[in-house]
């Protein structure tokens, strides 16, 4: 049984459901504008509660389609798509490109290479459509994907990129949405918007607080449960919430579930007794990433790097129906 889509909608339904309360809070005031697109192969939305105009959502959906069209691997002729397929010769790519590109490398050495961006060799061999009978990949196809799988092979220098493995490819999807969402936050703000949630698939970044000035109520979906059952709700103001889990893409073959966060050792999906976690952080960039780089580190590396860094919190999710929070939200978890 593939139960990829179905899954990653209920993450994304569950969190926009969440915001509801959001919308009437407000007395009189007016209704909140919101759009919604399809981008990064996912739904996004984003709600204006103040300054509330169309030509503003118009300035930010144009941002998602060029940032689409840039960090896509799967776009001819988008920056990453270039990289991967330039035969090692270097590419000339944009300062957002080389800005993801450095904050990739700062993390896959942060983690040990747990978390690489040249993993797209062995994710290509992976599919969790629910269109697709579940397989596994062939032993030996992982073993040679797993050999051009190595983040010191992404070359920077000046305004271009080069893959030092022809072989190698790049994949941004650890990273790509949370840097998409904070440059949709810079731009918002700069058209003087104080009051707003961008939600790119689940990846949620608010701006401000509600027009009440109370907090953003975020609800966390619970792993593995039916829609709007939710593990705990959040109170978030100008802060990003990003989650990654085991239950977003996912397939289950001969009683084994086989998720989409693979070992960049075994080419497998990393075994660690983690169903979830979620990250409260300024950055949304930063908690994309981080939300993936924990969940390879385990409960107990990741725990420990979450208290290592100012202004960020974490909660991981266990198999066995345990919330574990970071210092500074153990009053929520249950």
């Amino acid at each position: 049984m593939n139960t990829h889509s179905p899954f990653f909608k209920i993450l994304f339904l569950f969190i926009s459901i969440s915001l509801i309360p959001t919308l009437t809070g407000c007395g009189g005031k007016s209704e909140p504008l919101s759009r919604t697109g399809f981008y990064f192969d996912t739904v996004i939305t984003v709600t204006l509660y103040d300054n509330q105009k169309e030509t503003i959502l118009d300035g930010c959906f144009s941002l998602a389609g060029t940032y689409e069209n840039m960090l896509s691997k799967t776009k001819e002729n988008s920056d990453v798509w270039n990289i991967n397929h330039s035969g090692g010769k270097p590419s000339a790519v944009s300062q957002d490109t080389l800005a993801l590109l450095r904050a990739c490398l700062f993390y896959a050495e942060l983690s040990g290479g747990k978390a690489d961006p040249t993993i797209g060799p062995v994710t290509e061999l992976w599919d969790f459509s629910a269109s697709s009978p579940a397989a596994l990949p062939a032993p030996a196809d992982l073993e040679k994907a797993l050999a051009h799988v190595s983040y010191e092979r992404i070359l920077i220098e000046g305004n271009t990129v080069r893959l030092a493995d022809p072989d190698a490819e790049i994949d941004l999807g650890f990273i790509a949405k949370g840097y998409i969402a904070d440059r949709m936050k810079e731009y918002l703000v700069s058209q003087g918007v104080e009051s707003a949630t961008i939600n790119l698939g689940g990846n949620v970044l608010t701006i401000g607080s509600r027009p009440d000035g109370s907090p953003f109520r975020i609800g966390i979906q619970k792993p593995f449960s039916s829609v709007g059952d939710t593990a705990l709700v959040l109170p978030v103001t100008d802060l990003s919430v990003v989650s990654s889990g085991t239950y977003e893409r996912y397939f289950e073959l001969d009683g084994t579930i086989y998720h989409h966060i693979l070992d960049t050792k075994t080419g497998y999906p990393v075994q660690n007794n983690l169903f979830q976690v979620t990250i409260l952080s300024q950055s949304s960039m930063d908690g994309d990433a981080l939300s993936t780089t924990c969940f390879l580190l385990g409960l107990e590396d990741g725990l420990k790097l979450i208290e290592s860094i100012e202004g960020t919190e974490a909660l991981f999710f266990t198999s066995d129906g345990k919330i574990h929070a970071s210092s500074g939200l153990k009053d929520l978890a249950p």
